[in-house]
């Protein structure tokens, strides 16, 4: 049975825990690693199953995170990651046009090198981009049709993962080999979006791939996408060892920004694409090998890994639609080891990641605002190559205070190094800065400190938890400098977070609850304001309560559902751009919501109502333009035929609501990418 992304995975996972249900043990090195994960089981009765995974934290670890089990990814069935991510609390993903995306975690919706940089995407717990070559599309790359969990941590991630992991982390988990069975999905929708998906398991590993179409429902917005992961278990010695690949397509006509107070209320002005030029081109592969072991009672892991990406796109949200092709190459190395000591568990580890970077920025066809406007020149912009070298080391200590409260402090250092060439004269044309050739350097230094309280109220346990999150500017903020720039400004970024929350369940387990609040500072925030210039030095301030439960309201009926509450401020005068201190970040709601009914009609058909909200937020950092939000409603129906195969129906956008995915006000403008029409998609399913 669905559990919408609301899905209570630290009060499931405890209430298991507590109440003498199995969890899965792999071994004494991923203990400081499993993740247990809620799994509603479409049988007879409802019964939670608890799943262990390579992850961020554990059920008994301080701060708030999320889950969604590969059953819920399965009957989701998204055809963009933002379907199955934007069900959990705090998190707003804005999809753009096909599968461009914006992504928010505790945070405002956030762009450029901001957007890049915020976030940290990994598969199997290695990032998917080396620190300083983000990308604010990242999600498009991660093969998420296929995992066995799903893993978000909202707020600055652990010790274990550092630069990037600011406002949270999303961690794709693939299926172990004895995880599910194979299977094969297919799916076409009324908006001429066809879609499929093959997953093969053996034992020793699984091979899947994912194919799309989508013929676009604006104009002249086609996709073609392909996704193959691979993975293989193994022994090599006294080595368990895991090898997996993955590799992504993407080929697609994007849309731009529908333009005027509104725009999207209108129907033929939303279906339309004023930039039918624009286009993204972009591929994507990853490989890694995880070894394992035990030497004495030290726990150790390696996880040596190489990547690779190449994009071509059209800027189409720019003025002068500059045409950008950027690609990073990178090989490196993560490792841990863990054992008992002092009556706690202790672990070490550290990260190499070598990389080097590329990106061409050009403009074919003169742009301006008024006559004799030079501030776009033609020609190339920007063309450099960035080799960095980043480096880590972190230790944490978990242990037990007095009787059910545990104690976890850990740190974590690194040093990002980059070494810059221009392959075009430095100086300034028009808007643009290039820098001459230069080397720069940034030391990071993350503490975590948290508590524990287990069972402190019934079934119910409390936390509290401090963590910093900090980035190194990413390239892009480095070296893609505008005229009033000077090379250097950029800084490390720093986020302070703390937080207190309550998980558990109560009613017999019949109610299980998550709830966090949080308080946030952010110094040297580097964004682009609404005239397109950039901010190096901006200050924000970040608080809100995060609230999701599951309810079993009887044997067939469940209601799951979330609530967020945010206020993300500005805490600095910028004048040039009606920024003050107080006011609202744009892009911000101050509520989001999901709530989800799901009823076992009978043994085989599975019903589901879903209701996503999002509130009214500023478009601007003036606040003198605001998006009024909206709330969709979404139906899907499933029919067990045989014990193999299922027929599914799913419609979304009940009502033909006419909203905005995104918002946003630039350039003199109010703009928009308007959101999906009411749309149907039929799937089967069969699994053997």
């Amino acid at each position: 049975m669905r559990v919408a992304g609301s899905l209570v995975v630290f009060a499931a996972a405890n209430s298991i825990l507590m109440n003498g249900s199995a969890q899965t043990q792999t071994s004494e090195l991923n203990t400081q690693t499993e993740t247990a994960s809620l799994s509603f089981m479409a049988t007879d009765d409802l019964r939670l199953e608890a799943i262990s995974v390579f992850g961020d934290r554990t059920p008994g670890s301080p701060g708030s995170f999320s889950a969604i089990d590969g059953q819920t990814i399965e009957e989701i069935s998204a055809d963009h990651p933002a379907e199955v991510l934007n069900t959990l609390p705090g998190v707003n993903i804005h999809m753009n046009s096909g599968q461009e995306h914006l992504i928010s975690i505790r945070s405002p919706v956030l762009t450029g090198g901001a957007g890049q940089g915020s976030f940290l995407i990994l598969q199997n717990g290695v990032p998917t981009r080396s620190p300083a070559f983000g990308n604010v599309n990242m999600l498009f790359e991660i093969h998420h049709e296929v995992a066995d969990v799903i893993e978000v941590v909202r707020g600055p991630g652990s010790a274990k993962y550092g630069s990037n992991a600011v406002h949270g982390l999303i961690n794709i988990i693939f299926p172990d080999g004895d995880a599910r069975s194979s299977s094969l999905r297919a799916s076409v929708s009324s908006l001429g979006r066809y879609k499929g998906d093959a997953i093969a398991r053996k034992e020793d590993g699984f091979a899947a791939l994912s194919v799309q179409h989508d013929n676009g429902w604006r104009d002249v917005t086609g996709i073609d996408q392909f996704k193959a992961t691979v993975s293989h278990d193994f022994m090599l010695g006294g080595w368990n060892g895991t090898a997996w690949g993955s590799f992504m397509n993407l080929n697609q006509e994007s849309a731009g920004f529908i333009e005027g107070p509104e725009a999207y209320k209108d129907e033929d002005i939303a279906t339309s694409n004023p930039n039918p030029e624009a286009f993204r081109d972009a591929r994507f592969a990853m490989a890694a090998v995880r070894l394992e072991r035990a030497i004495g009672d030290v726990n150790v892991e390696v996880t040596p890994f190489v990547r690779w990406q190449d994009m071509t796109f059209r800027q189409h949200f720019l003025p002068y639609k500059g045409l950008e092709e950027n690609s990073h190459e990178a090989i490196g190395a993560q490792g841990r080891v863990s054992g008992e000591a002092g009556g706690g568990v202790w672990r070490l580890g550290g990260m190499v990641d070598l990389a080097s970077g590329d990106l061409v920025e050009t403009q074919a066809e003169p742009f301006g605002f008024f006559p004799g406007d030079s501030r776009f020149p033609v020609g190339r912009h920007y063309d450099y190559t960035v080799d960095t070298t980043a480096l880590a080391l972190w230790g944490e200590y978990e242990f037990e205070i007095i009787e059910d409260v545990k104690l976890l402090a850990g740190l974590r250092g690194e040093t990002h190094d980059y070494d810059y060439t221009t392959h075009t004269p430095s100086g300034i044309s028009g808007r643009f800065n290039v820098p001459s050739d230069r080397s720069d350097s940034f030391e990071l230094l993350t503490p975590k400190l948290g508590a524990i309280w287990t069972e402190a109220i019934g079934n119910v346990d409390l936390y509290a938890n401090y963590a910093r999150g900090e980035r190194a500017p990413q390239a892009s903020d480095l070296y893609r400098l505008q005229s009033q720039q000077i090379a250097g400004e950029a800084k490390e970024e720093t986020l302070d977070s703390l937080e207190i929350g309550a998980r558990g369940s109560v009613l017999d387990d019949r109610l299980m609850f998550d709830i966090a609040a949080y308080t946030m500072e952010k110094e040297n925030f580097f964004f682009r304001d609404a005239d397109g210039l950039n901010v190096t030095d901006g200050k924000t301030r970040h608080k809100g309560i995060e609230a999701s439960f599951v309810a079993l309201i009887s044997d067939t009926v469940s209601v799951s559902g979330n609530i967020s509450r945010a206020d993300h401020t500005y805490a600095f005068d910028n004048p040039s751009s009606g920024i003050a201190s107080g006011n609202k970040v744009d892009t911000a709601p101050d509520w989001l919501g999901d709530l989800a009914i799901d009823w076992q009609v009978t043994p085989q058909l599975l019903t589901s109502l879903s209701v996503d909200h999002t509130g009214n937020y500023f478009t601007d950092g003036a606040n003198a333009h605001e998006y009024g939000g909206h709330t969709i409603a979404s139906a899907r129906a499933a029919y067990q035929l045989s014990e193999s195969f299922e027929l599914w129906l799913s419609a979304r956008n009940l009502f033909d609501e006419r909203y905005a995915d995104r918002a946003d006000f630039a350039f003199g403008n109010e703009r928009y990418f308007p959101g999906e029409p009411l749309n149907v998609t039929f799937g089967i399913r069969s699994n053997w």
